[in-house]
């Protein structure tokens, strides 16, 4: 067996070592400058790291989120893709791509991924409101209904499924259950506007 000579064994590690450290930095200089809201220099921060290396797929998850924070939808869906791409597993993908597709109003398409999401982990919450948000969003005020009712009996605490129950239930002309959910909310939050809102008009 062929030894490596010693120097160019030491060499190869300080290599490593130094690429190691340089991403060490790109990442938390990224996470400095998102905290600052400068998501257009969070994002540039990265741009030394490997695509091909071992963070690739939470390299694209970040460009994805960071494109997002900037209003450049378009990106932020096409890194989130390609983050699928790498991983077609990755629920913290198919939730991702959720966000800009409903920042553009592409209801069916973000249904979709949440749908997919759900299908993995039945009773994801973050899957069950984006959901429903786009169904709000498509005005199918049944599948609305449907999925917040479902949505009060997993989380019967949060108070945002009472409010889009409470929706859903206004939109289809169902004035007493409407009334129901947003009793409900203001149980959970006192003086909320919306439901204060709604029941003052009764």
């Amino acid at each position: 067996m062929k030894k490596i000579p010693l120097a160019l064994l030491l060499a190869g590690l300080l290599t490593t070592s130094w690429a190691y450290a340089d991403n060490e930095a790109a990442w938390s200089s990224s996470y400095g400058l998102e905290a600052s809201k400068k998501y257009a220099e969070a994002l540039s921060a990265l741009s030394g790291v490997s695509e091909t290396g071992a963070d690739a797929q939470l390299l694209q998850l970040r460009k994805g989120w960071l494109s997002y924070l900037q209003g450049q939808y378009n990106e932020s869906v096409n890194f989130y893709q390609e983050a699928l791409e790498k991983n077609p597993k990755s629920l913290d993908a198919a939730l991702g791509v959720t966000l800009p597709l409903l920042a553009q109003q592409r209801w069916q398409e973000a249904a979709k991924y949440a749908k997919q999401v759900l299908d993995t982990s039945p009773n994801q919450y973050t899957a069950y409101l984006r959901l429903i948000v786009a169904e709000e969003g498509a005005k199918d005020w049944s599948a609305m209904k449907k999925h917040a009712e479902e949505l009060t009996e997993r989380y019967p605490t949060d108070t945002s499924a009472f409010v889009y129950l409470a929706r859903a239930y206004a939109w289809l002309g169902d004035k007493d259950s409407a009334k129901k959910a947003y009793s409900a909310v203001l149980i959970r939050l006192p003086k909320h506007y919306e439901a204060t809102a709604y029941l003052a008009k009764l």
